[in-house]
Order: C-alpha cells, then structure tokens, then sequence
C-alpha cells in the first residue's frame, strides 16, 4: 500500500482530503504545520506528498525544497488557494510535480495522485517484464523475439503504462495528462496515433494486445 504524507493545517479540508485517499486505497499520516510535517518525513517512507503552502511556522515553498533537497524522487503535490501564476511558478521552482488550486475537486485530486505515483513507479523500476519481454526504461526500448525496439519516448512511456497495469482501463484524459502533462496542447488524436505506431510495431507479438474500450480509453491484456 501507497503511503502518502499530507501537510494540510485547515482540520475540515485534511478530513475530507483524508477520506479520499482512504477511499482510494492509500495509507495517510497527517501534519498540521510544516515543522511537522519536516519531522515526519524524516523519521518515515513516504511515496508522496501533498502539501499546502499557506501553514504556520515553515510554509510549504520551504517544506517542499527541504524534502527535493533530500530526495530527488518523491511526487510532492501542491494544493493551495494561490493561485497567481506567479505562486504556481515559485512551487515549481521549489521542487513540486503538481499544483492544484483550491477548492480541489476531489475526483480530480485521487486522478492527479495516481498519476503522480505511477509515474514514480515508472521511474523506479526501471524494466519491467512481460514473460519473456522486457522493458528497459534507460533506454526507451522493449526487448523480445529476438528483437529490440527503440520507442520515442511518448511511444515507451504510453506502453510502459498500460502494461505496468494490464487489464485497467485509462481513460483519454488519465493518458493524456500523465504522458503529455495537464497543460499539454495535444489533442486525444495524438493518443490514437500513438497507439496505432505501437500496435503496428507488438501486433504479432503474443505477450500482450493493447485493446481499445470505445468511447473510454484503452487497457493492456496480457495473453
């Protein structure tokens, strides 16, 4: 179980944010400023954290480079009310992957989170192994009958998702926002023609299908 470290110091939003996470499937500690918050993270594992900006004492700008200071790899999510480009760009420049405005919509909030985790996941390991194919994040590539191909990195990192959960569905949106990033001007077009170029490429291949779920999205089988 995902376990993720919310520094949130308004006791009505971490409750319901807390109900979300729970809901989700994570395990959640709670800090309510950020010396707290600081003190937990150096004392437990954590796979993400969530925090806001506006909390007594250490604000979450100082939080969030304390922790990228030690840890280049953990997801941190920013939720706050500011909401000037200017803030956006001060948590960026701290360190943060994400940044939502508050009020947050919850549903969007769990989206976000599971983008963030699966993308550290992608990061971590590194190869991943479909029976007798691999995966090699390094170098982009899938390994198998004898062949290797070397994938743009949308191609790879789009494959490397679906397989890394065979038989989930993503929606157009979940794909688009994590491959191509929230603020991405491509289009679900540019989705379809990926998929297209990979299925050209593993068609014959008996590992895995990718399958498309009409008007939703697609998921991996594994065969």
């Amino acid at each position: 179980m995902f376990k993720i470290l919310l520094a949130e110091d308004d006791r009505h939003t971490a409750k319901l944010m807390n109900i979300v996470l729970k809901n989700g499937g994570y395990e959640v500690e709670n800090a309510y400023d950020g010396e707290q918050a600081l003190n937990l993270y150096f004392s437990q594992h954590f796979d993400l954290v969530v925090l806001d900006i506006m909390m007594p004492g250490v604000d979450g700008y100082e939080v969030a480079r304390q922790i990228r200071a030690a840890d280049g790899n953990v997801p941190i999510l920013i939720t706050t009310a500011k909401h000037l480009p200017e803030d956006k760009r001060m948590g960026f420049l701290a360190g943060t992957d994400d940044y939502m405005v508050k009020p947050i919509d919850t549903e969007e909030f769990l989206l976000r989170v599971k983008a963030l985790l699966r993308r550290a996941k992608i990061a971590n390991e590194r190869k991943l192994h479909i029976g007798e194919v691999t995966l090699d994040y390094e170098s982009m590539s899938v390994i198998g009958h004898g062949e290797t191909f070397t994938l743009p990195q949308k191609e790879f990192l789009l494959l490397f998702m679906l397989l890394s959960y065979p038989n989930r569905i993503f929606t157009r949106i979940q794909i688009m926002d994590e491959i191509w990033g929230a603020d991405s001007n491509s289009t679900e077009f540019t989705i379809n023609v990926h998929i297209n170029r990979l299925r050209k490429k593993f068609n014959d291949w008996e590992e895995f299908k990718i399958v498309s779920i009409r008007g939703v999205g697609y998921k991996a089988v594994i065969t």
